[in-house]
């Protein structure tokens, strides 16, 4: 797993690649709760060029999402493979998380584009 963070607009983007498995998922929390605890209510996951995310995944957004809620925060998904969004759709996340087609949709979506 590779991870990059960028500020787009005003927005946290963090761009995730490879694979998130049970491995690395306390890595990817680690960002996350990085990225929202930095004040950065706003922020876009981008799935584009992610392969694989596995239940330690999926829970490691859910305690991001959660430690974001009482300050107004907001994570927003993009550019999910079909295979990655079935896992969401399958595991009822699909209905928690804004999912956008694109970074810039979901960007734009916070109203900083």
């Amino acid at each position: 797993m590779n991870i990059t963070e960028e500020s787009v607009g005003g927005v946290s983007v963090l761009r995730t690649e490879g694979r998130i498995d049970s491995g690395n998922a306390s890595e990817f929390e680690g960002h996350l709760v990085r990225a929202i605890g930095d004040g950065s209510v706003k922020l876009v996951v981008d799935m584009a060029k992610l392969t694989y995310i596995s239940s330690a995944g999926l829970r490691a957004l859910l305690i991001a999402a959660k430690k974001a809620r009482p300050t107004g925060g907001r994570i927003a998904l993009s550019a999910m493979a079909p295979h990655i969004r079935e896992v969401f759709d399958l595991s009822g996340f699909s209905s928690l998380f804004e999912i956008h087609s694109d970074e810039a949709a979901a960007v734009a979506a916070f109203g900083a584009a």
